[in-house]
């Protein structure tokens, strides 16, 4: 019987969820989730909780924020001159904007408020600071 190792490609199915029972991401209506242990692919914490399982098996694994996406960090919440954003942009709070942050680098941030003259972003991944629970199922490993 074949068990996931580094290096294994595997396929799972997920569901993804906060403390508080809310879903966040789900494989279950799409194909497996292919990717390669040991290739940082995906979060730390899933890639760990599916090592030593075999093809058919599932749990349910807890996966701590700093195994996840990271503790929150509030240097990565920052105040930006509404200059830099396009005539008329309309800064919905809660939503997301991407950009290129002047060096080619792209970069995801979230609308936390608007002020007179600024935008405050908040730069962190919107899962930072969460703990996460997974139900994995490894479909197949070769």
């Amino acid at each position: 019987m074949s068990i996931v190792e580094n290096g294994s490609i595997v396929s799972v199915h997920y569901t993804g969820t906060l403390n508080d029972g809310t879903e966040f991401d789900s494989s279950r209506s799409r194909d497996p989730l292919k990717f390669q242990v040991g290739d940082s692919q995906v979060i730390a914490g899933f890639e760990n909780a599916i090592i030593g399982m075999a093809a058919g098996e599932s749990k349910t694994v807890s996966v701590p924020a700093e195994n996840a996406y990271g503790l929150k960090d509030e240097l990565a919440i920052q105040e930006i001159s509404k200059d830099r954003f396009p005539e008329g942009f309309d800064a919905l709070v809660g939503e997301q904007v991407t950009g290129d942050n002047g060096n080619g680098q792209p970069f995801m941030a979230t609308i936390i408020s608007e002020q007179e003259t600024s935008v405050t972003l908040d730069f962190n991944h919107p899962l930072a600071g969460q703990d996460l629970i997974f139900e994995v199922e490894v479909v197949s490993i070769s």
